[in-house]
């Protein structure tokens, strides 16, 4: 029997996913939420899918030229200027406001 410690946090969630974890849990066959989130975060924890990765290392591509990055304002304003020098499309949504319906035979 494996038997490790646990600790008791406050969490707070929106109601759909409270209902949402007392359902898992109901159909699960666990004994509490408590035990349910402790199982979701020990599957994320092994699956490696506790959430997207926040570095950003191997997501940017150097030019191999400008190493120390010496030209990378210049490149950045050159890109901005020529973006923002494109015509633009702009379309406005369609007006909520719907004609009512007559109401015959009223006075």
């Amino acid at each position: 029997m494996n038997i490790v410690g646990k600790q008791a946090i406050s969490v707070t969630l929106h109601s759909e996913n409270l209902t949402w974890l007392r359902a898992r849990a109901a159909t699960s066959g666990v004994r509490s939420v408590s035990e349910m989130l402790d199982r979701l975060v020990t599957a994320a924890r092994a699956n490696g899918t506790a959430g997207p990765s926040r570095s950003v290392k191997g997501t940017i591509d150097l030019d191999p030229a400008d190493p120390l990055l010496l030209e990378a304002d210049a490149k950045v304003r050159a890109t901005f200027e020529a973006s923002i020098g494109r015509p633009l499309l702009v379309k406005e949504a369609r007006s909520g406001y719907r004609k009512s319906r007559s109401r015959r035979g009223r006075a």
